[in-house]
């Protein structure tokens, strides 16, 4: 590519330094250059009296995680620093690409399927021998609250409540039996989500660890296996969770067994997460404060989370975002600084992450990235049922072409097909998936935004530029974002973030971000001046 004559800035102009200047110099629609593919290679009902008393804490270690002030994180606008080696990948499983859409299941025959005995991994024996097992009277003892309030990408998730607090629950079913389906069952339609292997499950919990303290992601409190029997709480709530599910939307399917199925075999995995709040698609946007926060504070998470762990969600839709309330709003009057960021008193936390790729230490070498292998699951490529799917045919497009064309569901029907840089691997890191939903989170909080439209309008208003480069549908002569860290530079270089705003965390290793916003040119992939694109460029020449 030559060299740009003058550089075009874009946004807010500024007197700052070059270096910061780049904040705003956005790249040219897509380039990727071909790259050379390797081979790719989860009791006593008194005994115990209290959730929170119930369970003895797994500890989360973070040794793995880097001190930006030792170890520089990744450039966004550098090629990818690992080589292409072998990946830790969960286990194929069959789903349907959109599992929450329930309908409420019939009675059910005592038959009892046989398992299949399976070989354990060391990670899997580690798994087993340290997780305490729970029943489900002692997760919910008498006097203790259970609601479920979503079903996620493979797990269902309650709310559980006691005089000492509350916790979410995320609970994922292994591999175990359960009572068959019965006729009516398989005629109705009934799917059930499949189980998984502890082998399947490692990857997500890995993930967590590394996120544990970055600020915007959940926080986990503790893990343990649940076996045996429901009961009656559980039952109900699953019921009534139905119940209103069939009342919104009479056409949905379940896709996970009714509780009354569980036999004394059947184990779940169970991960206790603080609780965030209330989910995105049950939040009802008020004001332009909360659009910006919302939107800005996710895109501050995941820019930690690209430099930290080169972390990609991958399902960040409306169902995996959690809003609340931690202050009281700031009204315009008492508002001391210019910019639109930090007003609303809102927290957001970023949940799910069972389809999600991230890598620790990728300084080095030897290290694995984690990742879920969605070429394993083609079906949620070819789902139309909500919006949200056409974000994962982005994904893979881009995997496939390297450029802005969506291409339709029938395109996504092999697995593995070649892209312009070999067979599809999601080891690959690509920060652009996070800009990918991020466009998503636009777009769906400004159509359901119930404010004064005047607000609205001044929203969309003052983030006209911004989504010229933030959309993905976008002509393809527009210059592009190539991560959330990117969005990051541009909102402060706009003047709706300031810096002083991106200091402070949860322990000493993240008290800024600045590092993200502050670029050498001699840490860029390209000479000053040169746009390029908005994704990332993949090494021609592995190292």
């Amino acid at each position: 590519m030559s060299k740009q004559s003058s550089m075009r800035r874009y946004g807010k102009q500024s007197k700052k330094p070059k270096g910061d200047r780049l904040f705003v110099e956005l790249p040219q629609t897509p380039i990727r250059t071909k790259r050379t593919v390797a081979p790719k290679d989860e009791p006593d009902d008194a005994a115990l009296t209290k959730l929170t008393e119930n369970i003895s804490t797994i500890q989360i270690h973070d040794e793995n995680i880097q001190d930006e002030n030792t170890t520089p994180p990744a450039s966004p606008r550098t090629p990818a620093r690992h080589t292409r080696q072998s990946v830790l990948l969960s286990p194929p499983k069959e789903k349907s690409a959109v599992p929450q859409t329930p309908r409420e299941p019939s009675p059910q025959k005592e038959t009892i399927p046989e398992t299949p005995e399976t070989p354990e991994t060391p990670e899997e024996s580690t798994l087993k021998n340290d997780l305490r097992v729970l029943s489900w009277s002692e997760v919910c003892p008498p006097g203790d609250s259970i609601v479920k309030i979503a079903e996620a990408s493979y797990a269902e998730v309650y709310r559980v409540t006691n005089e000492r607090g509350t916790s979410i629950i995320k609970v994922i079913r292994m591999e175990s039996p359960i009572k068959a389906q019965t006729k009516a069952q398989q005629k109705s339609g009934l799917v059930d989500e499949e189980p998984h292997s502890e082998a399947d499950l490692m990857g997500e919990l890995k993930i967590s660890e590394w996120l544990a303290d970055i600020p915007g992601f959940v926080i986990y409190k503790e893990r343990y296996i649940v076996q045996g029997k429901t009961c009656r709480e559980l039952l109900e709530t699953h019921q009534a969770f139905h119940k209103k599910l069939k009342r919104q939307d009479p056409g949905r399917l379940q896709f996970y067994p009714s509780p009354s199925r569980y036999l004394d075999g059947t184990r779940f995995l169970v991960v206790e997460l603080g609780d965030a709040g209330t989910a995105l698609e049950d939040f009802e946007l008020v004001n332009a404060d909360q659009l910006w926060d919302i939107f800005f504070h996710v895109a501050i998470a995941l820019a930690r989370a690209e430099a930290r762990v080169e972390f990609e969600h991958r399902d960040l839709h409306e169902g995996n975002l959690c809003i609340r309330s931690v202050g009281e709003p700031i009204p315009k009057e008492d508002r001391g600084q210019s910019g639109h960021f930090g007003w609303s008193g809102l927290e957001i936390t970023i949940l799910d992450y069972g389809l999600s790729r991230a890598r620790a230490n990728y300084e080095r070498e030897d290290s694995v990235p984690v990742a879920y292998d969605l070429e394993r699951d083609l079906s949620i490529f070819t789902s139309e049922h909500a919006p949200q799917c056409k974000v994962y045919r982005q994904m893979r497009s881009f995997l496939l072409r390297g450029d802005r064309v969506c291409l339709p569901p029938q395109s996504h029907k092999k697995a593995y097909q070649a892209g312009i840089d070999g067979p599809i691997s999601w080891a690959q890191h690509e920060p652009y998936t996070n800009v990918l939903w991020l466009a998503y989170l636009y777009e769906w909080m400004t159509g359901n935004f119930r404010g004064p439209r005047k607000e609205l309008n001044v929203f969309k208003r003052l983030t006209r530029e911004f989504w010229m480069y933030l959309n993905p549908e976008a002509d393809a002569s527009l210059p592009g974002f190539d991560s959330a860290s990117d969005i990051v530079r541009y909102a402060v270089e706009s003047g709706w973030i300031d810096e002083a705003q991106l200091m402070g965390g949860r322990d000493e290793l993240e008290k800024s971000i600045l590092s993200i916003l502050t670029m050498d040119d001699s840490r860029l992939s390209v000479e000053p001046g040169m746009r390029r694109s908005p994704r990332k460029h993949r090494p021609s020449v592995l190292q």
